[in-house]
């Protein structure tokens, strides 16, 4: 039993990520906003922390309306994630200059849950 425990644990740890052409961009940032999760509680003191942050210089921090599954504004009222907290999109006009300092400073904000920057979770492969 232990045998298969450790095999369940190490296949569990591996992960494969398929990117295709649509994915591919210059740079992070001016193509799509970069979701942020927030909790429900101050969200509009963390919206204007993190568009405050020195990593985020130049976005614009918008709270998602209606729909949590997708990242246009499609309603009247604040989009609730299944674990009910928000989502601010993170609106950039230029490449953001160093992903990993955002991804940091982003965590270690008071009231964000997670974020979409995936940094240092991925090789490139053929």
């Amino acid at each position: 039993m232990l045998c298969i425990s450790i095999l369940y644990l190490f296949l569990k740890s591996l992960s494969m990520y398929s990117v295709d052409e649509s994915k591919l961009c210059d740079g992070l940032g001016p193509g799509f906003p970069l979701p942020v999760e927030i909790t429900p509680f101050c969200h509009e003191h963390t919206l204007r922390t993190i568009a405050n942050l020195p990593s985020c210089a130049g976005c614009e921090a918008i709270l998602r309306m209606g729909s949590s599954s997708s990242n246009v504004n499609d309603g009247d009222e604040i989009a609730v994630t299944d674990n009910g907290n928000y989502i601010v999109d993170l609106h950039f006009k230029e490449a953001i200059k160093d992903a990993p300092t955002m991804a940091t400073e982003l965590k270690n904000t008071v009231g964000v849950v997670d974020h979409g920057l995936f940094c240092d979770m991925t090789t490139a492969g053929e």
